[in-house]
């Protein structure tokens, strides 16, 4: 289990029976961290009844209680640290949709594994320690900035630490750098490819061969747009602050199959969101993450809300996780019909007319959902043109999400541009 190079272990592709020891053991050590260290962890498994003694194979983890946005923000800002103040060395939090922010801790140790999971990850993308890395994430609080650049350091890779915004400055640096790989949100990344083409940039002649892409859902489609686009590999990099950021899991350069899960540092689950039952592999259903080697602030069964399914390993041993197709606690129900931003985006991604930048707006009308879709073309077209894109996209979106929509042509270059993650829902009901 020992390093075998610089960004690959050899525990990657271990046997599966030393990968579930190994899980194991990190987890009976996890569970008692957390049970001797945190008084809300304590109550939280005395209230279900469990000690960490009754963990004696893996699926007995399912006898535990969740973890949820929920429990951080009732013990804001520091309440679920399992180690004294003094050993923090860095303090992140997400802005959340409601109430107070959701506030982690890391320990020195915990830094040096996301680091190493982070190179894991690019070495695993594609990325060497001769590389140059672009990095399009914002710094700060939020995770993504600073943990691709620790990774990529790690790795021994040359960063760029260019932060979110100043698109045109981006392509300057892109075009005068010669980077190999930048890391940023897909729907950021779109943003760059725009203006690229404002600035006439011929982009086969861009150093550019990778794309590491994350901290937003995005579909196959815009993949396959991204990589036609600017003629890069686009692979897929999953995280969450709360069990550590960008680094849980990475989709792999040799199959793009979506992301193989670091098992030996996040142990994942498959549950029903209604009801919290695990469901078996190849099941689709709500994520749920355990920390097995954070010792700062560790997450039992931290509910994500994003919606997946496990699949086996292919490039690696672990399992990976099949693409994001929405998250439990952002659905929209619309008229009774589940709809997830993703669908809307995959049909939107099918008319060659129109420009990946879109807009969904839901209302309420005479007590009746309504759902308008803002969308613009790629270059100026004709009325006639308008009204057949707007017709195949209303049609699609009805065939394919099973809900009736407006759709409103907007002017080119009119929506909104991501700097970050994407803004894409309006829900004014």
């Amino acid at each position: 289990m020992s390093t075998s190079s610089i960004g690959y272990e050899s525990i990657e592709n271990a046997t599966l029976d030393e990968l579930q020891a190994l899980q194991l053991t990190r987890l009976k050590q996890t569970l008692n961290h957390v049970y001797t260290n945190s008084p809300v962890y304590r109550k939280k498994f005395e209230d279900k009844g469990v000690h960490p003694d009754d963990l004696r194979e893996l699926g007995d983890l399912a006898k535990f209680p969740f973890t949820t946005k929920a429990d951080l923000r009732d013990n804001y800002p520091f309440g679920m640290n399992c180690v004294p103040m003094e050993q923090i060395v860095r303090i992140h939090a997400s802005s959340g949709t409601t109430g107070r922010p959701t506030v982690v801790s890391y320990t020195q140790e915990d830094i040096d594994i996301w680091a190493l999971v982070g190179a894991r990850s690019i070495y695993a993308a594609g990325g060497r320690p001769n590389d140059k890395v672009h990095v399009s994430y914002g710094y700060g609080l939020f995770t993504g900035g600073l943990g691709a650049h620790y990774g990529a350091e790690r790795l021994g890779c040359a960063v760029i630490p260019m932060g979110g915004g100043q698109t045109a400055k981006q392509v300057q640096l892109i075009h005068d750098f010669d980077p190999e790989i930048i890391m940023v949100t897909p729907s950021y990344m779109l943003n760059i490819a725009d203006e690229m083409d404002a600035q006439n940039i011929d982009t086969s002649k861009l150093s550019l061969r990778l794309g590491i892409f994350g901290a937003e859902p995005w579909t196959g489609l815009m993949r396959e747009a991204i990589e036609n686009r600017l003629g890069i590999d686009a692979v897929d990099i999953y995280g969450l602050s709360e069990v550590m950021g960008p680094g849980v899991a990475q989709e792999c350069i040799e199959a793009k199959d979506g992301p193989t899960i670091w098992e030996d540092h996040f142990y994942p689950e498959i549950i029903d969101p209604e009801t919290g039952e695990v469901l078996e592999d190849g099941k689709e259903g709500e994520l749920v993450f355990t920390n097995l080697t954070k010792t700062g602030m560790p997450m039992i069964r931290y509910r994500t809300r994003d919606l997946s399914r496990l699949l086996p390993g292919t490039s690696r041993t672990m399992r990976r996780m099949d693409k994001i197709t929405g998250r439990s606690d952002d659905m929209l129900i619309i008229r009774g019909v589940n709809v997830f931003p993703s669908q809307v985006e995959e049909q939107i991604l099918t008319i060659d007319s129109l420009s990946p930048h879109y807009m969904i707006e839901v209302s309420r009308e005479n007590n009746m959902d309504s759902l308008c879709i803002c969308v613009e073309p790629k270059a100026e077209m004709s009325a006639d043109a308008v009204e057949a894109a707007c017709t195949q996209l209303q049609q699609r979106v009805k065939a394919m999400v099973g809900v009736s929509s407006k759709i409103d042509m907007k002017t080119v270059g009119s929506l909104p541009r991501s700097e970050g993650k994407a803004k894409r829902v309006v829900d004014s009901r």
